[in-house]
């Protein structure tokens, strides 16, 4: 499951929506949507993400997080590390081979560190 579909999970559970309810307001299909929680398709499309945050009514920074939660939703990832340190490339292709066998905890470490360096960075 990638982070929008369990968002998007999580939204219609709160509010009593069926994903056939949902997909026939926003207009796909029931399979599509269940595709995109589950992490068999990627982020949606700028216009479908538009119908999808009217269709909740979700309020500005709600909108916000699920705009942001679509761009870390991509279930098949390619790092383009041409032109960067070997280092980089060596950190992509780890992280590639280990990434199904890291927890909870080592994932959010990572991000943390991830999100510490890039503040850092600005």
């Amino acid at each position: 499951m990638t982070p929008l579909g369990e968002k998007l999970r999580q939204l219609r559970r709160e509010r009593g929506v069926s994903q056939k309810e949902m997909a026939a307001a926003i207009g796909v299909s029931p399979a599509y949507l269940s595709a995109l929680e589950h992490g068999r398709r990627g982020a949606p499309t700028w216009p479908l993400l538009q119908k999808i945050i009217g269709y909740f009514n979700v309020i500005w920074d709600d909108a916000e997080e699920l705009q942001l939660l679509a761009e870390t939703s991509h279930p098949r990832v390619v790092i383009d590390t041409s032109g960067l340190s070997p280092a980089a490339t060596a950190l992509a292709n780890r992280l590639a081979g280990c990434i199904g066998r890291l927890d909870e905890d080592d994932i959010n470490g990572l991000i943390a560190q991830l999100d510490e360096a890039k503040k850092r960075r600005r």
